[in-house]
């Protein structure tokens, strides 16, 4: 009984984790982990993909995100910053409330392992104008 309890949790987090992901035109966010940690944050861990020569979208997130480039490489473009290109192997940190955009630079798709560490009950992303 308790197991079947476990399972059904389970699948409620995921679903519903899934909603937080509101999707940005020309990006892919694949929900792995969502932990209501620090106290009044949800920390969330998601594979975020760009196919080549797309773009997320300008948007900013409610906590800080931090990240690692598996594959591609990535131009990052944060308000009031030169733009920044992160390859495969290295990592990136965006200030909570920053407006950004993330760009598959070059002739390959983008694909990073992002943190975000958000505000309870406020949604993953927001888009920007």
């Amino acid at each position: 009984m308790f197991r079947k309890l476990l399972i059904g949790l389970a699948v409620v987090v995921v679903a519903g984790t899934g909603a937080v992901f509101a999707q940005q035109s020309g990006i892919k966010r694949t929900p792995l982990q969502k932990v209501d940690f620090p106290a009044g944050y949800n920390t969330v861990t998601a594979i975020a993909e760009i196919p080549a020569g797309g773009a997320a979208g300008r948007h900013t997130h409610p906590g800080a995100e931090t990240g690692y480039v598996i594959e591609g490489e990535l131009e990052l473009l944060i308000d009031g910053k030169p733009p920044v290109k992160v390859k495969a192997g290295e990592s990136y940190q965006i200030p909570e409330g920053a407006v950004h955009d993330a760009k598959a630079s070059g002739d390959k798709p983008l694909k990073v392992l992002g943190v975000y560490i958000v505000k309870a009950g406020e949604p993953l992303a927001k888009p920007a104008p």
